[in-house]
């Protein structure tokens, strides 16, 4: 169990409000994370170009319905209740979704509890940007390519833009990355950035300080859209209803030719048998389907430190002592639940703004 203890400074009354802020981590009520997918794709023929993919999803009990983006039969939903628990976007050229899919409709999705994974690339088209602003990240325009003149691959065709990206760009969260990689992650694709300031938005995969987005068949005549670290490859978001949302800048990064490629850095030499693409996949799939990086709670108990026989009662006065408890739980890669060992909990009470924030320690 959880607990806090604390002599409150004003009447909480009916307005008092528990919110637990806990990093990375959805509050979660059910024990299994949701398997109907939607997949839109560029074309059908990317079932085959991306297969390695699609069949660790399906291995791990995903039914995958794929749909090219225009089809005029896309619906997400079916007698006001979504037909999906994700949906993944391998289109990035798309201009216009098909049916009655819209990017409002991808919004409203998340808004419903629904989780999306976005792939791009450097054909990025208006619907592809369009959501992405709509989620706070911003990719960079069409034609446009992240490129690196001091870590790319040697099978680069001349642009620098086949990047060789090593595990300390990688977020340090294991819950999201799987912990260190051994080699590095190959990356062809668009820039994104992101607020840094929005604590909704994980920078999960960023560039080196030597690295930049702009169109590699024009000089730079202007300021690129991103330079340096503060070029995103892999953004991430958590709302606040606990959906889930991933932007990937590259399609490539999903493909069986970068899943199986070896790794060769043009500059300093280092050779890898396989690239880490694989690995970084499977746990990035499992925290946006919510597979990883779930709580759930229980037996929340508060009362007065000196009347512990009057369990949660309505309302407090000023300076009364109160002891709050909760049960907290992970969802487990077993798919079974344990206790949460984690000390980033906290509790806010909360009128308009929260007035008392405290840790809560396990007991």
């Amino acid at each position: 169990a959880h607990v806090f203890e604390r002599s409150l400074k004003y009447n909480l009354s009916a307005m008092l409000k528990f919110l637990l802020l806990v990093l990375f981590v959805t509050v979660y009520c059910s024990a299994n994370p949701g398997k109907r997918t939607l997949v839109l794709l560029e074309t059908l023929a990317m079932r085959e170009s991306h297969s390695i993919f699609f069949t660790s999803l399906r291995d791990r009990g995903y039914e995958l319905t794929y749909k090219t983006a225009d089809d005029s039969s896309l619906a997400l939903t079916k007698f006001g209740e979504f037909s999906y628990d994700n949906v993944i976007v391998f289109a990035p050229s798309v201009r216009e979704f098909g049916g009655q899919v819209t990017v409002q409709a991808l919004v409203n999705f998340i808004d419903g509890g629904g989780n999306i994974l976005v792939a791009a690339n450097s054909q990025i088209g208006e619907a592809i940007r369009e959501l992405g602003s709509e989620c706070g990240i911003e990719f960079d325009e069409e034609k446009t390519s992240v490129m690196d003149h001091f870590n790319y691959d040697v099978k680069d065709n001349g642009k620098h833009d086949l990047l060789v990206v090593g595990s300390n760009k990688l977020i340090a969260d294991k819950i999201i990355s799987g912990g260190a990689i051994t080699a590095p992650i190959l990356y062809k694709g668009i820039g994104i950035s992101a607020d840094s300031e929005n604590p909704l938005l994980l920078n999960i995969l960023h560039g080196y300080s030597t690295s930049y987005s702009f169109n590699p068949d024009k000089p730079i005549d202007e300021y690129p859209n991103t330079v340096g670290t503060n070029t995103h490859l892999i953004a991430g978001l958590q709302a606040r209803n606990n959906a889930r949302a991933v932007f990937v800048g590259s399609l490539d990064f999903f493909s069986n030719d970068f899943v199986n490629a070896p790794v060769n850095h043009a500059i300093t030499g280092a050779k890898f048998e396989k690239s880490s693409n694989d690995v970084v996949i499977k746990y990035l799939t499992k925290w946006v389907f919510k597979e990883r990086g779930v709580l759930r709670f229980s037996n929340v108990t508060h009362f007065l430190v000196d009347n512990p026989s009057r369990v949660n009662p309505n309302e407090y006065t000023v300076m009364e002592n109160v002891k709050f408890m909760m049960d907290i739980e992970e969802l487990k890669c077993n798919g079974r639940w344990g206790p949460y060992e984690g000390n980033d909990v906290q509790l806010d009470f909360v009128r308009i703004d929260p007035f008392v924030r405290q840790q809560l320690q396990h007991s």
